[in-house]
């Protein structure tokens, strides 16, 4: 497993394939971390989608979604599985935030997060506008995730 970047420290772009449910139409388009730079980024990698503990992360994050964009940040919810099954994870929840495909989990990797046997580790990464890593938990079970109250702290704290 590769070093989690540190907290202070530039992140690397990184480009994946992912969608977004707007309305009824689930949007896919490339998603690239550089193009977000000037604004707070949330990147929450979780194991698979459709699994107890993942959809009620993803779900809780949908529910709270106007804390995140009240402090000018966006959410990206990274997992290992393609387009499709996000597709269909977002459908059947209503999430609203990007989910993104690392099916080769090499963005995973480079964050620390992905590990032989459990897959990727329930983490989450907080990115400053000018691209530093702010804040980060990884989780060492995964069968518990961090609350929107405690990043909207947290990302205020920059914001």
């Amino acid at each position: 497993m590769a070093a989690a970047p540190e907290v202070g420290s530039a992140v690397g772009d990184f480009t994946l394939p992912g969608g977004e449910l707007v309305g009824d139409v689930f949007e896919r388009r490339a998603y690239a971390l550089g193009g977000r730079r000037g604004a707070p980024v949330v990147l929450a990698f979780y194991p698979g989608d459709n699994t107890p503990v993942c959809t009620k992360q993803l779900c809780s994050y949908s529910s709270g979604f106007e804390e995140f964009t009240g402090l000018g940040a966006t959410v990206w919810g990274i997992s290992p599985q393609d387009v499709d099954s996000h597709e269909g994870f977002a459908r059947q929840h209503g999430l609203r935030m990007p989910l993104l495909a690392d099916t080769g989990r090499e963005v995973a990797k480079a964050f620390g997060v992905s590990t032989p046997g459990i897959g990727v580790r329930r983490s989450v990464f907080l990115i400053a506008p000018d691209g530093t890593l702010r804040w980060k938990h990884v989780a060492l079970l995964g069968v518990t995730f961090q609350s929107v109250s405690t990043l909207a702290q947290q990302l205020a704290a920059f914001a």
